[in-house]
């Protein structure tokens, strides 16, 4: 399933930087999932031994060992009380643009045309098969065409008459004004549907549930921004003091088994990297090296062969947390 794909995405992550020759503030200070009940400490105990299995580092803490390493935290108060975590070390943040600099730099090196401020209007066909895009400046030909658009991809292949099982939705994320390093590392909260962690420039980042109706609109709605900073309070109270900088909404593709598509299509030369949910900036190095591998043998890498699009026809589904075909729960 997922584990062997993200760990290798993490080992990628690890030399990202020394392949582009770009510091993309790469930081492995951690990521800590908080768990509020016997039930949930059996799962991540699950889960980590999953990861020791497939070679990735885990450990399971008690309460007093998150304790120690997140004072701040509301331990005795709240709605529900944290019991302990599962740590993963190597874990950590990037900063998303300095990624695309980086990787943008290293692809123009190599000779990639980057073609700015050019929407994609419709396909060349050659009888079943993709040979190409129209655009806004104009015809661009191709032997193979590789949808990577993230919530946009339902849009493109309606062009296609190809209807695919995801959901586009709205996630917001939140950044606070600069305070003095507090934060270790990345923690989750998923009773809340709450995460936070530290910018290099001191923000708090943070963030919660989509807002639960589909949208291609690039903004979120108020409601929602209520709901995540109460989750933040009930985790952290002293956040209450704060003030948010920005906010801003993305567009995720919500795939039915919240796992992802790397796969070609039933259309000959059209190939698909898509439904990556919330998943979708971790896996950015093995997201990219497979779908490259998958484009130039005309066949899935080991390590995508399970994200197949026509899983979702014949049943080999990847719902990892059990929650079935609801996009919105993944």
């Amino acid at each position: 399933g997922n584990e062997p794909f993200y760990e290798w995405s993490m080992k990628l992550w690890e030399g990202l930087e020394q392949d582009l020759n770009y510091n993309a503030m790469v930081s492995q200070r951690g990521v800590l999932n908080l768990y509020h009940s016997d039930a949930q400490r059996d799962a991540y105990a699950r889960r980590g031994n999953a990861m020791r299995l497939n070679g990735a580092d885990s450990e399971l803490l008690d309460r007093e060992q998150v304790r120690e390493m997140t004072p701040f935290l509301n331990f005795d108060q709240s709605r529900f009380p944290i019991q302990g975590g599962l740590l993963q070390k190597r874990g950590g943040t990037a900063r998303h643009d300095a990624v695309v600099w980086g990787y943008a730099r290293a692809a123009d090196r190599l000779g990639v045309d980057i073609i700015q401020n050019c929407e994609v209007t419709g396909f060349i066909r050659a009888g079943d098969a993709v040979v190409g895009v129209e655009t806004t400046r104009g015809p661009i030909r191709a032997g193979k065409v590789g949808l990577a658009v993230a919530g946009s991809t339902s849009r493109l292949t309606r062009l296609l008459d190809m209807r695919l099982p995801m959901e586009s939705h709205v996630l917001q994320a939140f950044v606070s004004e600069g305070l003095k390093p507090l934060v270790p590392g990345v923690i989750t909260f998923g009773a809340g549907h709450f995460y936070i962690s530290q910018s290099d420039k001191g923000g708090l980042v943070f963030g919660g549930d989509i807002d639960g109706y589909n949208s291609y609109a690039q903004r979120g709605n108020l409601p929602v921004i209520e709901d995540v900073c109460e989750a933040g309070m009930a985790l952290f109270p002293r956040i209450g003091r704060l003030r948010i900088l920005r906010h801003w909404g993305g567009i995720m593709d919500m795939s039915m088994d919240g796992s992802p598509i790397i796969d070609k299509t039933h259309l000959p030369g059209l190939y698909l990297n898509a439904g990556w949910c919330y998943g979708g900036f971790k896996a950015t190095p093995a997201s990219g090296w497979c779908f490259a591998h998958t484009l130039a043998k005309d066949a899935p890498h080991a390590f995508n062969a399970a994200f197949r699009l026509d899983r979702f026809r014949t049943g080999h589904l990847i719902d990892e947390k059990g929650v079935g075909a609801q996009p919105n729960l993944h």
